[in-house]
């Protein structure tokens, strides 16, 4: 066994074993604090690794769709990352069963005392609801199992129709996943303030975990470097388009959510300015400067350098920054719909994340060891034939 492998396994282990502890710790938060306390805490840390695993899969369709030398050396952690859709539906079952503990729309004695509630009945109920996410899982599921059949029996160079076949079915795969994300963004984030409308929303929950999968797989790519295969062929101009695209993934996510605050604040429409008000207020607004500050201003000044985005440590230490204010904007995003008055952080907040991304970590890990590198995967498209420039040339 060599050392990536052994490294693999003790991170695997401790991974699982800190996924463990933590989920007997849920079981006595859930006893000791409550249900509603739990389904909370458990809400946002599960919306936040699911953006990594379908934001995987949105990246690995998007390299199957542009190519691109980029995707050459990230494409095995964003493969291993989006194979963990198995767990990460079996995650989502305390959801279902803590739906009336989330959601206004899932009480009925709530719907009835509500005509703008009982007006989105028909769409926002429990059964239809639930079916819609089984829908989600199967399209994801999908696309997982046709991605990874394709990388093992990947097109010829020399043949093109195969090559078009697959940019075609990559095309389609990336609206699909649009489009549930947009949907599943509205049934399971939007709905907890049912009052509130943002059409721009979906694109801003994609746009997040297209930047969380974009961070998560720079941030490992130098643990990887150290298999002989890939430190044969990487070079700065891999991490100058990785960083390239993390900047430009920073920038729009900031892009949509500025829109959205501006078209909804400047506007003053009454309905859906509460949902601004309850997160910039009562010591909510610290973390949303947070997010802004270090999920913003800060890779962006430093991504801006030619340097910094060809540097593997600076690089990997940004993504790493974003990895975790993520979880922060994901904590913005949910809990002030419970605790509009004041800013709360409950000790299931913290551990509830590290539980489920101890399993998560465990599973991707596994499912990493039997992802090959499939590093000649970048010859399929002609315009990646061309040789790599120098560090000079590249400056």
């Amino acid at each position: 066994m060599d050392k990536t492998s052994s490294n693999l396994q003790r991170i695997k282990k401790g991974s699982l074993t800190a996924g463990i502890i933590g989920l007997v710790l849920l079981v006595l938060g859930a006893l000791l604090s409550g249900l509603d306390q739990f389904f909370q805490s458990y809400l946002y840390a599960y919306l936040y690794w699911l953006g990594i695993t379908v934001g995987s899969l949105a990246i690995v369709l998007l390299y199957s769709m542009v190519g691109g030398n980029w995707g050459m050396v990230i494409r095995q952690i964003s493969e291993a990352a989006s194979k963990t859709l198995w767990l990460v539906a079996l995650l989502f079952v305390p959801v279902v069963f803590g739906l009336r503990h989330l959601y206004p729309w899932a009480r009925p004695d709530l719907v009835a005392a509500d005509p703008l509630l009982e007006h989105k009945s028909l769409y926002l109920n429990i059964p239809f609801t639930i079916g819609r996410a089984i829908l989600y899982f199967g399209l994801w599921a999908f696309l997982i199992l046709r991605v990874v059949h394709h990388s093992r029996e990947a097109p010829r160079p020399e043949d093109p129709e195969e090559r078009r076949r697959t940019q075609r079915f990559s095309a389609i795969g990336l609206i699909l996943y649009f489009l549930t994300m947009t949907f599943a963004s509205i049934d399971w984030v939007m709905s907890l303030q049912p009052d509130w409308l943002s059409s721009v929303y979906g694109m801003l929950i994609v746009a997040g975990q297209a930047l969380s999968a974009f961070a998560f797989a720079i941030a490992l790519l130098p643990f990887l470097v150290k298999q002989e295969q890939l430190a044969a062929i990487i070079t700065p101009r891999h991490y100058r388009d990785l960083g390239a695209l993390l900047l430009t993934t920073v920038m729009l996510w900031a892009y949509l959510a500025f829109s959205q605050y501006l078209i909804i604040w400047y506007g003053d429409l009454p309905r859906e300015v509460t949902w601004y008000i309850r997160r910039t207020s009562g010591g909510w607004e610290w973390i949303g400067l947070v997010v802004i500050l270090l999920q913003f201003f800060l890779p962006f000044f430093i991504l801006i350098s030619l340097r910094a985005k060809q540097n593997p440590r600076v690089l990997a230490a940004i993504a790493s920054l974003i990895i975790v204010i993520r979880l922060g904007e994901w904590f913005w995003e949910v809990a002030p719909a419970f605790h509009s008055q004041a800013l709360r952080i409950h000790w299931l907040d913290i551990v509830t994340p590290i539980a489920i991304g101890g399993l998560w970590m465990a599973a991707f890990f596994w499912h990493l060891e039997r992802t090959p590198l499939r590093l000649g995967t970048a010859s399929y498209y002609s315009w990646q034939s061309r040789p790599e420039t120098n560090n000079e040339e590249i400056a």
